[in-house]
């Protein structure tokens, strides 16, 4: 036993950094596939290195050899089914520094708080979700991607009644709108308020089980909500609107 512990080596301050960085990798990995159909896609390969373990235990040679030839292209695999999402990792990399990046968040902010307020002032619907930890891929593919810079013109035009789009929730991520029109799920809790519409019940339901931030404005009331871990903060005004967005995350 001894002589075994005299080839462990000892460990170095850079050790602890690599470790550390590769750490951090893979955490950032989990949070941004988590919420998403990534996480179902991860899980199937999972499953396909589990079935390549067992079938070389068991002796299964054609179905081993059928595994390795596939899993030896997993590279080539990867980059095919999530391309669109390398890119925008890729983009937001280099896009510039880390305070032009806030400066472009805080921009946001106000455009959404001033585009929310315009809208809740002529009694015009809207339902908007601001993405923060947990991804919302599986919703933006629920409506139509649209992968423009936010901008109040842009968030108000969207929810104008004639608009195809208006319906449905716009998801933004960053200083990003990603989709209009988009489907989110209905609050599942039993003591949601009855006299609450399909949009403040969409928020709740969206915020039940994501981290996201989701502004109603009601379209009968002319007021501004905000939905948060489940809950309702009603009456918001611009102020405390915009506030609440410069806290959100860049």
């Amino acid at each position: 036993m001894h002589g075994y512990i005299g080839f462990i080596p000892p460990l170095r301050w850079q050790d602890a950094l690599d470790i550390l960085i590769v750490a951090f990798v893979i955490y950032r990995v989990i949070v941004l596939i988590r919420g998403t159909r990534t996480v179902q896609m991860v899980v199937g390969l999972a499953l396909l290195g589990l079935a390549f373990v067992a079938s070389q235990m068991l002796g299964l040679f054609t179905l081993n050899w059928l595994l390795n030839n596939f899993l030896g292209s997993l590279i080539v695999i990867l980059v095919v089914i999530f391309q669109s999402d390398i890119r925008r990792a890729l983009a937001r990399m280099g896009a510039g520094p880390f305070f032009a990046a806030r400066a472009n968040v805080a921009r946001a902010a106000e455009e959404i708080s001033a585009a929310a307020t315009w809208l809740a002032a002529r009694r015009i619907g809207a339902l908007i979700a601001i993405e923060q930890e947990i991804g919302l891929s599986e919703y933006v593919e629920t409506g139509r991607q649209i992968d423009a810079r936010v901008s109040r013109e842009l968030i108000e035009t969207i929810f104008m009644r004639g608009s195809p789009l208006h319906d449905g929730a716009v998801i933004i991520k960053g200083d990003r709108v990603l989709a209009a029109g988009c489907l989110l799920p209905l609050a599942t809790d039993q003591n949601v308020a009855p006299t609450l519409g399909t949009r403040h019940r969409a928020a709740i339901g969206l915020t039940e089980e994501n981290d996201a931030l989701v502004i109603v404005v009601s379209e009968e009331h002319g007021t501004i909500s905000i939905a948060i871990r489940g809950r309702l903060l009603q009456d918001i005004d611009s102020s405390r609107l915009l506030a609440r967005l410069h806290r959100l995350r860049s």
